[in-house]
């Protein structure tokens, strides 16, 4: 069972950066699927980024393009998400979702993937004006 934790966050104004960061572990899988989603009460949950390690890809919300970018540590299966230029609707907590694979996956890892296995509690990003 892959767990997946979230840490960093936190508050900025309106144009600063913030980061987050997501590690999976326990059990070892040769590729990760893994992705970052935001939530904000009342509203659906949104994918933001998502992004494959055995395939090389990621894929970003349009609402996050040029202003959010990923980085992977695949050997200590990490995916940090680098929050610029933050708008107040950025707002939201922040969940990574995680699953790993030895074979190709049935589905293919972007904001539509549907079968992530495990999710984090969630990190909190407050922007202000």
């Amino acid at each position: 069972q892959v767990e997946v934790a979230e840490s960093g966050g936190g508050s900025a104004q309106a144009g600063g950066s913030l980061r987050v960061s997501c590690v999976a572990s326990g059990f070892t899988y040769r590729h990760y699927c893994m992705g970052w989603f935001r939530q904000v009460p009342g509203r659906e949950r949104e994918g933001v980024a998502v992004s494959d390690t055995g395939v090389g890809t990621t894929y970003y919300a349009d609402s996050v393009k040029g202003r959010f970018t990923t980085s992977r540590d695949n050997g200590k299966n990490t995916l940090d998400l680098q929050m610029t230029k933050l708008e107040v609707g950025d707002t939201g907590t922040y969940y990574c979702a995680a699953v790993g694979y030895n074979s190709p996956l049935s589905q293919r890892c972007d904001l539509a993937f549907s079968w992530f296995s495990s999710w984090g509690q969630g990190t909190r990003v407050t922007v202000s004006s």
